[in-house]
């Protein structure tokens, strides 16, 4: 549990101190002029991680993505992360009809002396989760080492494979029930909308931080709600092609 929420606090620091070297290097660089070199193509690969609160999920992975670049201030590309963490089932997460046919088959076993007093059903399942993501960027270059981008909209598929993992009696029983498999995919569509900037060290190779905020209801016959999700991503960006500038 205190690793957990080791990396969930670092999850959150990282994009903070990015943020802020950022920051620094426009507060000690000269006065930045207009991208005179924009390639037609980029490429990213890195560090990734979904974040989805609502069912207290953090998964670390890798991002990788491919754009083209008809204009110097507009792009088209497509995007994929897959990650892979843990969370916890609990009843509260689960449709109201369900809660009630698990509440009753509790009480009785309860009635019947088959539950310690006190017991709580948590299911630990781990999670490995894959995003596919097209939609346009718009860019502002109007620095020579900094980039900044939006993405007003994109859309996508998100895939989730969830396997439980519960560690008693009673939680194997109920899993058995809902989940004869062992474990359980979904794919479901999504929208979102995010940003970043790429920090420039040559026309050719730059330092890419990303964000953006999704919103999906994987498990709709399990989870009772729908959730977003943050998808960071940060490493290094390569672009080539020829100058499409001037």
């Amino acid at each position: 549990m205190q690793n957990q929420r080791g990396i969930r606090y670092a999850g959150k620091l990282v994009p903070a101190l990015v943020m802020l070297a950022v920051t620094l290097l426009f507060a000690s660089s000269p006065i930045f002029a207009q991208q005179e070199v924009v390639t037609r193509y980029d490429a990213f690969v890195g560090y990734s991680f979904l974040n989805s609160s609502k069912v207290n999920l953090f998964e670390n992975g890798y991002a990788m993505q491919v754009g083209f670049r008809p204009k110097t201030w507009y792009s088209l590309g497509f995007d994929y992360t897959n990650a892979l963490g843990d969370m916890s089932i609990v009843p509260t997460l689960l449709p109201t009809t369900l809660q009630q046919q698990l509440g009753g088959q509790l009480a009785k076993m309860a009635a019947a002396g088959m539950i310690p007093a006190g017991y709580t059903l948590a299911v630990p399942t781990h999670s490995t989760t894959q995003t596919f993501a097209v939609g346009p960027q718009l860019a502002y270059r109007h620095f020579s080492q900094v980039t900044l981008f939006l993405r007003p909209v994109f859309a996508g598929a998100i895939r989730e494979v969830a396997t439980p993992k519960p560690s008693d009696p009673i939680a194997k029983g109920i899993v058995a029930q809902l989940v004869p498999s062992g474990n359980k995919t979904d794919w479901v569509g999504f929208v979102g909308f995010g940003g970043g900037f790429d920090i420039l060290f040559t026309h050719h190779f730059a330092l890419r931080t990303q964000a953006d905020l999704v919103y999906d209801h994987l498990f709709n016959d399990l989870l009772r709600e729908g959730r977003y999700t943050v998808r960071f991503a940060i490493g290094p960006a390569f672009n080539f092609g020829k100058n499409i500038a001037h």
